[in-house]
């Protein structure tokens, strides 16, 4: 039995593996590639110079690399590139990059993006993350890896989202979160560290160093990016150095309140 539904328009010139699945009604345009084991459901829509790594799953109506909303597009010759094992479920709107930054969109692997959710032009996403139904990661957005962004928030262009952050449902983040830290409300300000996620991946005394050098940065009296390369300069721990490396990078600023 054929793993392409007969009802699929596939254009001439995409690259289709010998066993990825295709179902009915989907279209492939003639720049696409999926590789091993990609599963395109009913009706979904994979556009423009787009790959898909092996594994990944595409749900039905998903418009995966049409071009960006983006006055600024046109009609560039810009990618999508999507790693492997990802799961994309239905109605997700994932766009390429521009010239005017980087010129691809870049999605890592094993990632879940629920219903609706939408990945916008010139996007990094790492690793290992979910993305909750009508998420809205904006152009330029930089996200990490283990990351979880609860439903119906959108994260305003150029934010920076790092590693095993957690942001809240219903939020709306216009500024950077750092590594390892619990953020919600709209405007999202950090609450405090997102101790069940990293209490679930990392050591405890890895945990311990980020909680001291959390109250540090987000409790002390002197300005964060002081406290921030103090700290670097002390600390042996990579996950602290991290920490303190993402804030004296951050080009938005931190949304936060010093707390006793």
């Amino acid at each position: 039995m054929s793993n392409i539904h007969p009802t699929a328009i596939i254009e001439d010139g995409a690259k289709i593996a010998k066993s990825a699945k295709i179902g009915a009604y989907t279209y492939i345009s003639k720049d696409v590639t999926l590789d091993e084991g990609v599963e395109i459901f009913q009706g979904a829509q994979i556009w423009g110079v787009t790959t898909i790594g092996e594994g990944t799953k595409i749900y039905s109506h998903a418009v995966i690399g049409q071009v960006p909303q983006d006055l600024k597009f046109h009609g560039e010759k810009v990618k999508l590139i999507i790693g492997k094992n990802n799961t994309i479920r239905e109605f997700a709107f994932f766009n390429p990059g521009t010239e005017h930054d980087k010129g691809y969109t870049k999605i890592g692997d094993n990632n879940l993006f629920m219903a609706y959710t939408h990945v916008a032009h010139d996007v990094i996403v790492g690793d290992h993350n979910i993305f909750a139904n009508n998420v809205a990661l904006a152009g330029h957005v930089e996200v990490g890896n283990h990351v979880v962004i609860g439903g119906h928030t959108p994260v305003h262009q150029f934010c920076k989202i790092g590693d095993y952050a957690m942001l809240g449902g219903a939020s709306a983040l216009t500024q950077d979160i750092p590594p390892f830290c619990l953020a919600e409300g709209n405007r999202a300000t950090i609450r405090g560290l997102n101790l069940v996620g990293l209490r679930r991946k990392l050591d405890k005394s890895d945990v311990e160093a980020i909680k001291s050098a959390y109250k540090r940065l987000f409790r002390g009296d002197a300005p964060i990016k002081e406290i921030a390369n103090e700290i670097i300069n002390e600390t042996q721990n990579s996950h602290v150095k991290k920490l303190c490396r993402f804030v004296l990078e951050t080009k938005r600023g931190i949304p936060y309140e010093r707390r006793d």
